[in-house]
């Protein structure tokens, strides 16, 4: 059985990313590759918000995703935990909630995170990556 994922896990997956840095003097962290954000903690802000207390949600981490059919498969496949917001419309990016990351392996975490990574690294960097780690067939 694989292991279940945690918070933590983001941040370790994030940093072991080629070339990814932590942007400093941030309270929440924010992953970048080449300055391009790829994983970050989103403050809490009026469209996520839990439906029974209305409460904003203060652990939300964003992704990016490569293209709206990758959002649209993650949102809408009901097994797993991601979501999006009317705010992430148009933005190729999903939202999970750190309180549901174990809902997720570390394997498939592993992924979202070297996905939001190829997502927004330069295309050499991206190149290389895949180069060395070619898709599984």
């Amino acid at each position: 059985m694989a292991r279940r994922a945690n918070v933590s896990d983001v941040h370790e997956l994030a940093a072991a990313m080629p070339g990814a840095t932590r942007y400093p003097d941030r309270d929440r962290a924010v992953y970048q590759v080449g300055g391009r954000s790829f994983v970050f903690f989103r403050t809490p802000r009026p469209d996520a918000v839990d439906p029974e207390t209305g409460e904003r949600y203060d652990d939300v981490i964003v992704f990016w995703v490569e293209s709206e059919e990758d959002k649209r498969a993650l949102v809408l496949d009901e097994s797993t935990p991601f979501f999006t917001t009317p705010h992430f419309n148009g933005h190729p990016s999903v939202l999970l909630r750190g309180s549901r990351v174990a809902e997720l392996s570390v394997d498939e975490l592993r992924e979202v995170v070297q996905d939001a990574w190829l997502a927004r690294a330069g295309k050499r960097a991206r190149a290389a990556w895949l180069a060395e780690h070619p898709p599984a067939r």
